[in-house]
């Protein structure tokens, strides 16, 4: 399965600006500028993107662990706050922290740490923050 986004930047860095759109049309040229990454102009930014990826990846991954447990949740509520910090001449994402509020009857602590921990390990946006990434660059 290959799933795609496309974006598009007219300008410099700091003065232009951008578009997101997905294939799902979920985004459709939604912008993105140095303002919406690094101050608070309405808009998105990559960091935000994956955050959200981050959450719903990491929720869905749970439910099917509990649901293989043999258990129903009636709720699972998931905010991922990614950090972007300075490296070198640029930034990196150094940290994407979960935090999750569940209710899943009949499952104690213990039970519930444990397929939640395997959720995280095993979610396919945990696994790409530290995949492999190929570049095909031309000039057009």
């Amino acid at each position: 399965m290959i799933r795609k986004a496309k974006a598009v930047w007219q300008g410099t860095g700091r003065d232009g600006t951008g578009h997101l759109s997905s294939e799902s049309g979920v985004l459709a040229e939604t912008p993105y500028s140095f303002k919406t990454r690094f101050e608070s102009e309405k808009g998105t930014n990559p960091e935000e993107l994956i955050a959200a990826a981050h959450a719903g990846c990491f929720t869905m991954a749970l439910a099917f662990g509990l649901q293989l447990a043999g258990f129903t949740p009636t709720e699972l509520s998931t905010e991922a706050a990614v950090t972007l910090d300075p490296d070198g001449k640029g930034f990196k994402i150094s940290k994407s922290a979960l935090t999750l509020r569940a209710k899943v009857p009949n499952l104690d602590d213990a039970g519930f740490a444990k397929i939640a921990g395997e959720a995280e390990k095993n979610c396919p946006v945990s696994k790409v923050l530290n995949a492999t990434i190929t570049l095909d660059a031309k000039l057009t």
